[in-house]
């Protein structure tokens, strides 16, 4: 593998402002997921009962039985839980966003209406709630066109969002493939939304949570009372809120299930976080395709050629002149493990750098050489690389004096004569001023020394000039 899929790069140490409409300081993003009626069970033709997400302590699965009490869990979620959910989200005026299981949604079309009446979106949780990491790929892919049909003909239109949850490694990049939705959420990797280009085509991707989660209510260690639940959240909000104030607004996602909050005692400490939040100025609470409209619409997908995707001969053609006429350092650069992380200037000048400091002393001698002198002799006759020429001029270095030239090719010759290379400087980081001093000073430095910073400047030249080039 020379090429790293993961993304540990996501938006750097400056994420976009996402500009929430009205100024908000922080998006409240509240997903409830229905689920009842659409898990593991014999009467869907599963092979065992469910097991995941209740109040059954080390439940396990029952293998070609039904699991009554684990079954009425489940039915409690949808009787009772969820419409404790729905008066207490529509007596604050809070929008949710569903995730629905699309067979689940077909075993309960009181709720769809009510879901509907108000105004929710109802997203895609998967045609049934069940693993998806062993299912064959064909197989997951027609699993969701069935899901994509089934939720169209039960709620009345095809979802825009979709998140599996039990998700395989194929699931994201079969979702960004099928086309037809605003965004995919089975990811937990960041706290705003970000572009992924999968297959292609660029996908939305709005990220979950699995710790803003009432789930924790059923896992180990996790929460036991309403009270629990309602400090974490609290304690997430106020951090993210701050960062919001300090000018770098992000979003909060809270996950919540029927079964689990639905349950009284767990409802009062989701009441009392809604009640503080409803108190402070500046959050917005959206549904998730509101998030996926208004990040389409502020933040929409910027295109350029990603250095990780290249063919090894633009690899080269691109930056074979980063490194003053030595291509074999993006040769060697492009062989590495490349990904993500490597499409912007830092992450391709480290891998770069790897290469020029790996190699042996002469190598890197003939990267010094290659250099040329500063307003010599080439430059007098034009005869720079056209990166060496901007930054040559952009220190004044080609509107010297007769005197100021003099000096300058005097110290070139005093420096090749004791060190053997040119003097390198990184000259758009000063003025010809700068540059004249920084000269005098080096050249009483030993050769040892002096070879050191020879590299160190290389590499700062490197950098500068990846940075006109990339993110």
């Amino acid at each position: 593998m020379n090429r790293y899929p993961r993304d540990l790069r996501g938006y750097g140490q400056t994420p976009p402002d996402p500009k929430w409409p009205g100024g908000a300081r922080i998006a409240v993003q509240f997903v409830l997921n229905f689920e009842e009626g659409g898990e593991n069970c014999v009467l869907h033709g599963d092979a065992a009962s469910e097991a995941f997400l209740s109040d059954i302590p080390g439940a396990a699965q029952w293998q070609g039985q039904r699991h009554w009490n684990m079954e009425s869990i489940y039915d409690y979620g949808a009787r009772a839980g969820f419409w404790r959910l729905h008066r207490l989200f529509t007596g604050a005026q809070i929008p949710l966003t569903i995730y629905g299981v699309a067979t689940a949604l077909a075993r309960a079309p009181e709720q769809v209406a009510a879901m509907k009446s108000a105004g929710w979106e109802i997203a895609s949780h998967g045609l049934k709630w069940v693993e998806h990491k062993d299912m064959p790929e064909a197989e997951e892919r027609a699993a969701i066109k069935e899901a994509i049909q089934l939720h169209t003909e039960v709620v009345g239109e095809r979802p825009k969002g979709w998140y599996t949850g039990r998700c395989s490694e194929n699931t994201v990049r079969l979702i960004a493939e099928e086309g037809g939705f605003a965004y995919v959420s089975d990811t937990y990797d960041d706290d705003l939304p970000y572009w992924a280009r999968i297959s292609g085509r660029d996908q939305l991707v709005i990220p979950y949570t699995l710790e803003a989660n009432d789930m924790r209510f059923a896992t180990a260690p996790g929460w036991v009372t309403g009270q629990d639940f309602y400090t974490y959240l609290k304690d997430a909000f106020d951090e993210l809120y701050a960062e919001g104030l300090a000018g770098a607004p992000k979003m909060m996602s809270i996950g919540l299930h029927c079964r689990l909050v639905g349950r009284p005692g767990k409802t009062a400490g989701l009441r009392k976080f809604i009640d503080y939040i409803q108190g402070i100025e500046g959050v917005w609470a959206p549904r998730r395709i509101d998030i996926a409209q208004h990040w389409a619409n502020t933040h929409p997908p910027i295109e350029f050629e990603r250095p990780s995707d290249m063919p090894e001969d633009i690899f080269v053609m691109r930056f074979g002149g980063i490194f003053e006429h030595s291509p074999w350092i993006a040769k060697g650069a492009y062989a590495l493990e490349l990904g993500p992380a490597h499409d912007c200037a830092i992450g391709l000048h480290n891998a770069m750098a790897r290469v020029f400091r790996a190699a042996a002393k002469d190598k890197r001698l003939e990267v010094l050489r290659a250099h040329p002198d500063l307003a010599g002799k080439l430059a007098a006759a034009g005869r720079l690389t056209n990166a060496s020429t901007s930054e040559q001029s952009s220190a004044g270095l080609d509107m010297l004096t007769d005197a100021e030239r003099d000096m300058f090719q005097k110290l070139n010759t005093e420096y090749v004569a004791k060190h053997g290379f040119p003097f390198i400087i990184a000259v758009r980081d000063y003025d010809k001023t700068g540059i004249a001093r920084a000269f005098q000073r080096r050249l009483s430095n030993d050769t040892e020394t002096e070879f050191a910073e020879a590299c160190r400047q290389v590499e700062r030249i490197a950098a500068l000039r990846l940075a006109e080039v990339l993110p």
